[in-house]
């Protein structure tokens, strides 16, 4: 199981996001860890039961342990926020901006490996949730930690790739059993 059976699985109409699959595997700025957890996050954003099992079984082999934990972590707690702070920001009502959200998030702050690492996997699985509130706030750290712009953008750009790759993988086993 890997990012290559993923490749190989993608029909030929997408034969973009295989590419960007590959060269955002092969040519990443990131750490190996900020890299691999940012797939694992993503893969388990997606929901897909079979991206989740090829990116989790070669990210197993690369990242420690703890690493593996918070990427599921970071998947986990940003579907929560994503979904409140998402809610909070569209019903446009400023009084709710005010209240306290009253939701336990402390793996946010001890998440058992580099802050900053964290904090990019919850960019991009907020990139796939599609919460813009988050978005900015994890943005906002990551800059202040002194992540470049250019390794934010590979952050969401993999999200993007993954979640397409999921996306099509979907809806072809959805058209196959039509």
């Amino acid at each position: 199981m890997s990012i290559d059976n993923l490749k190989s699985a993608l029909p030929d109409f997408a034969k973009d996001i295989k590419l960007n699959l590959g060269s955002l595997v092969t040519t990443s700025s990131l750490s190996e860890q900020q890299l691999w957890g940012t797939l694992l996050a993503c893969a388990l954003a997606t929901r897909s039961a079979r991206v989740i099992a090829e990116v989790s079984a070669e990210a197993a082999d690369i990242l420690s342990a703890e690493a593996f934990r918070a990427a599921r972590g970071a998947a986990a707690i940003m579907a929560m926020n994503n979904v409140y702070y998402r809610s909070m920001h569209l019903i446009g009502d400023e009084t709710y901006e005010t209240m306290p959200a009253k939701l336990r998030m402390t793996i946010i702050g001890n998440p058992g490996v580099e802050k900053l690492d964290f904090e990019l996997w919850s960019l991009a699985v907020s990139a796939i949730g599609g919460c813009g509130r988050c978005l900015e706030s994890h943005e906002r750290v990551l800059r202040e930690s002194g992540m470049s712009r250019e390794q934010i953008q590979e952050g969401i750009k993999i999200a993007a790739v993954v979640n397409a790759v999921a996306t099509v993988l979907e809806s072809e086993a959805a058209l196959a059993a039509v």
